[in-house]
């Protein structure tokens, strides 16, 4: 697997990344709340960073951080190719089972008329 997977196993980097997804943050920013030490979003960063899923611009005497989207196609690929795998074995299973209950309650034969040959 990727990078991008390894770096998104985690679950801390994962709240990092759907902060980022909603706007750009600073590091303080995206630490607050994560119950975690300064040093240790610098290291989350890094990782995320190294995984090329986030960018980071210098403005001043801070640091903006700002999430590549485009890193994701490859997890969204990976999700899509799933899902339809899995959509095409439950429409399959979906028709043998109405085929099941079709065999299990044949219909039953109408009475026929006189008037019927």
């Amino acid at each position: 697997m990727s990078t991008a997977w390894t770096a998104l196993a985690d679950p801390t980097r994962r709240t990092i990344v759907e902060r980022l997804a909603a706007r750009d943050h600073t590091a303080g920013e995206l630490g607050a709340g994560l119950r975690i030490s300064q040093p240790a979003v610098s290291k989350h960063l890094r990782v995320l960073r190294e995984a090329e899923l986030v960018t980071v611009e210098p403005l001043g005497q801070r640091r903006i951080y700002r999430l590549r989207p485009e890193a994701l196609d490859e997890i969204d690929d990976w999700a899509r190719e799933v899902r339809d795998f899995w959509r095409q074995r439950l429409d399959a299973l979906d028709t043998e089972i109405a085929r099941g209950r079709r065999d299990t309650h044949p219909a039953q034969p109408t009475e026929r008329t006189d008037d019927e040959p």
